[in-house]
């Protein structure tokens, strides 16, 4: 008995001083003074600079989030505008801290250097084509031209489609987003491949007249687009997690950017431990203890950041669909802050 009493202490003193040890990212993110981001080429709604060069979006706000908690400042971040074949090796190279860059969560990806955290979107690949073509479904692609990005899901996603409904469908493959998009409307392809999201912004943004386009399923699968850090480092993978779930345990508890002051008078000990009443969960992390707090005060919960990129309140009006939480029906899981 007193042998395992004794191993126990032993290895109870090992993991806390392992739980103690700050990972190398956070580190260097403070002593640089600010976060840097991958970020799209330009998709309005999830990464794009407004007219006055400031950076909005899903995948941007996402970004900004972490930025605040470790900062208290959603501003102290960097966007660096990645392609397709870039994002991946900008992330393992250290060029970038995360990289939120509407990037599917695959075996290969997971295995090959990075980490996922939360997903912030869920989607399915879709295919745009002009409405004159009266191709409504996938079935009706029969030996059409597709414009593809490279080093995106969407290279596997043609040849699968194509093989499985015997299509011969015939890709065009293009290094960037933007020669993608223009080889689709100056016709040199008959479809634009990517996810159903990107599409409708595209659509909404850079189309001459929007009704003339539509969008349908690519297959029947729906993908989860989801922020990633590099391996190896523990801590900043939590950091990363942690910032997100913030913005989903807000909408589930029901703080807004709005009623969050008077939240923190809130009874209920949940939502105390969530905006740092009462201490703890942020020194886990190696953040402030009111990080969720300074999160939510200055981007409001995932729903409102949603809409106001997105959703009803943004010009794509992308319904919430797979992305409502759990508890409206949708995939989005908050986790204990506890």
């Amino acid at each position: 008995m007193k042998n395992w009493t004794i191993a126990t202490i032993t290895l109870g003193m090992l993991f806390s001083a392992s739980a103690a040890q700050a990972g190398p990212t956070l580190d260097k993110v403070k002593a640089r003074g600010h976060l840097v981001c991958g970020a799209s080429q330009g998709t309005v709604g999830f990464g794009a600079p407004d007219d006055k060069g400031y950076w909005r979006g899903l995948d941007v706000e996402t970004c900004r989030a972490v930025a605040i908690a470790v900062f208290g400042d959603k501003d102290k971040v960097e966007f660096v505008p990645l392609s397709g074949q870039q994002r991946v090796p900008a992330l393992q190279t250290g060029e970038i801290d995360i990289l939120p860059r509407t990037l599917t969560w695959t075996l290969q990806r997971d295995a090959n250097g990075i980490n996922f955290t939360t997903p912030n979107y869920y989607e399915f690949t879709g295919f745009m084509v002009a409405k004159s073509s009266g191709v409504t479904k996938a079935e009706d692609m029969t030996g059409a031209s597709v414009c593809v990005q490279t080093g995106s899901t969407t290279e596997v996603v043609v040849n699968d489609v194509s093989t499985k409904l015997n299509l011969e469908l015939k890709p065009v493959v293009f290094d960037n987003v933007a020669a993608t998009r223009q080889a689709f409307f100056s016709g040199r392809c008959d479809a634009l491949i990517t996810d159903a999201s990107a599409l409708a912004s595209v659509r909404a943004t850079q189309s001459n007249n929007p009704d003339d386009y539509v969008i349908f399923p690519a297959t029947k699968y729906m993908d989860a687009l989801t922020p990633a850090v590099r391996h190896g480092d523990d801590q900043w993978l939590d950091i990363v997690n942690w910032s997100i779930q913030a913005l989903l345990n807000a909408e589930l508890y029901g703080i807004t950017q709005a009623n969050i002051d008077q939240m923190t008078e809130s009874d209920d000990p949940r939502v105390k431990r969530f905006l740092g009443v009462e201490p703890g969960n942020g020194k886990a992390l190696g953040l402030e203890d009111k990080f969720a707090y300074n999160i939510i005060k200055q981007l409001g919960n995932y729903g409102e950041m949603f809409d106001r990129n997105v959703g009803k309140d943004s010009p794509l009006k992308i319904e919430r669909g797979p992305n409502r939480l759990f508890s409206d029906g949708g995939l989005m899981f908050p986790m204990a802050f506890q």
